[in-house]
């Protein structure tokens, strides 16, 4: 699948969405293609990941490891300042929080350009 083919965001929250489709899809490119090319990911946790180069090779970790579906979350309201707006939603594992800054794109879609997913605590 191209980008050209693949449903773009044309709300802010249509990213969590897009997201889960494509991690489900193990679509690793399509999960990059969500993020601006020098979006800035918080993961994994405790590292910085910088463009979508470094941004697809995690996803590609993330979809080859992911032991179980990724599920929907609650969104939580969307704050918005001009084309800037930030998202997150309510963990549905309970973890801390999830929260994105995305930007709307010259077309009126939007990507990602900083993304702060909490992930489930080490076990012990």
């Amino acid at each position: 699948m191209t980008d050209t083919t693949r449903e773009t965001a044309k709300t802010p929250e249509d990213l969590a969405r897009l997201f889960v489709e494509r991690a489900n899809a193990k679509d690793a490119d399509g999960l990059a293609a969500l993020y601006a090319p020098d979006a800035v990911l918080a993961y994994p946790p405790g590292s910085t990941t910088v463009g979508h180069e470094a941004i697809r090779a995690v996803c590609e970790r993330l979809v080859a490891y992911a032991a179980e579906p990724f599920a929907i979350e609650e969104p939580l309201p969307t704050v918005h300042y001009g084309d800037l707006a930030l998202t997150s939603t309510k963990p549905a594992d309970g973890t801390g929080g999830r929260v994105q800054v995305a930007h709307r794109q010259p077309d009126g879609t939007w990507l990602r350009v900083i993304d702060r997913p909490e992930a489930a605590p080490a076990r012990p």
